[in-house]
């Protein structure tokens, strides 16, 4: 199984995307890890990606996903996955799930407002609560708990034991 951890900006799915692959003792990835250089300076100055700059990102992390089934490998990638058309690209397999932190505006807005030299910054929300298609195909989870009770949710919204087994 990959899942895929997504969401807006501030809802945790670094933080929790590593907590979760370390207790199932999976694989993890960032997605931001994947920006080009272009794409990461754009967004450290404010400017909001286009579709056109996502889809070689996407097909970077399309790579990634193909290469962990190919493997047989379990894994987690934090991504925000905002639309759908997005999801659809990353799902190269039924063993592709995802997991949806949703949370309050305020509390994104608060996480992001701490967060030391991330490039994107809480003027960028609202472009990405914009842009969101919230998924109808993925378990939904508050972001507002504490990152220990979000991970054994998931494990059991997803019925996944302590091994990564499902």
């Amino acid at each position: 199984m990959i899942i895929v951890m997504m969401g807006v900006a501030g809802s945790g799915k670094t933080t929790i995307g590593k907590l979760l692959a370390s207790n199932l003792s999976w694989q993890f990835a960032d997605a931001d890890d994947f920006h080009s250089a272009a794409n990461v300076e754009k967004m450290r100055s404010g400017m909001p990606l286009t579709d056109d700059d996502r889809w070689p990102w996407l097909e970077r992390l399309r790579s990634l996903l193909s290469s962990w089934i190919q493997s047989s490998t379990h894994g987690v990638l934090a991504c925000s996955a905002l639309k759908q058309t997005y999801r659809d690209r990353l799902k190269v397999s039924d063993e592709v799930r995802f997991v949806y932190l949703k949370e309050e505006e305020a509390l994104l807005r608060e996480r992001l407002q701490v967060r030391p030299g991330h490039y994107m910054k809480s003027g960028m929300l609202d472009t990405q609560l914009a842009t969101l298609e919230e998924p109808h195909d993925a378990l939904t989870v508050d972001a507002s708990r504490t990152p220990a009770e979000i991970v054994e949710e998931i494990k059991a919204g997803l019925t996944l034991s302590s091994q990564g087994e499902n």
